[in-house]
């Protein structure tokens, strides 16, 4: 490969990272209107990697055209919230059921850790708490030996996060004992348990939602 061109394809993956963030933390709100040049500018890259990165996002859906043609974030409704939910209610107890027989003992102890450092510590950084959230679910789909079903977990993931995030309905410490139900069950390798605990931490963030309307 050409030197310049691994070049390019590393700036535009690190800037595809970074947007990528910045669009699931709502840093960059949906709605927002996506100027090119001047993100490029803030990010100190040139406009190619940004046009990929760019590129991939929309293809994602995160960004979207309005009327004029314009590309902005796509602003996350409750109707995709709610859909994105029910899909990921069909999949992840299936997921959750089959990591039981894949994941290893030391993902678990890593995610046992980092939630017992939220729940140990009074006022946790939020960002942690959704590192933690994120390695959790993402880490069942991998561990499910499913790509197909963990690539569908992710995607489903962005847009409830973002819908939570920008609304602002997570807790503090959101699902401890949820998780804890869950961590306790892929620990134990039984798998309708973790079926069972990842539909009712599901189910319980979907009321939570529908609560606050």
């Amino acid at each position: 490969m050409d030197e310049s061109r691994g070049t390019d394809k590393s700036l535009a993956d690190e800037t595809y990272r970074t947007l990528l963030d910045e669009i699931l933390s709502t840093k960059l709100a949906g709605g927002s209107v996506v100027q090119e040049r001047r993100l490029a500018d803030r990010l100190g890259v040139s406009r190619s990697p940004m046009r990929d990165a760019l590129g991939r996002l929309e293809g994602q859906g995160l960004l979207v055209r309005n009327a004029k043609g314009v590309l902005t974030v796509r602003i996350i409704t409750l109707a995709d919230y709610l859909s994105s939910m029910a899909m990921r209610l069909l999949i992840e107890p299936s997921a959750a059921a089959q990591a039981c027989e894949h994941i290893d003992d030391a993902r678990i102890a890593d995610l046992q850790a980092m939630l017992d450092a939220i729940a140990a510590d009074p006022d946790p950084d939020p960002a942690f708490v959704w590192s933690f959230d994120h390695a959790l679910h993402q880490g069942v789909g991998e561990a499910s030996g499913n790509p197909f079903l963990a690539d569908t977990i992710v995607q489903m993931r962005r847009y409830t996060t973002i819908f939570e995030r920008q609304r602002k309905l997570a807790q503090r410490k959101p699902g401890l004992s949820d998780h804890q139900s869950i961590l306790e069950a892929l620990k134990a390798r039984n798998a309708e348990a973790a079926r069972a605990a990842m539909t009712l931490h599901l189910e319980q963030a979907r009321q939570n939602v529908l609560a606050s309307y």
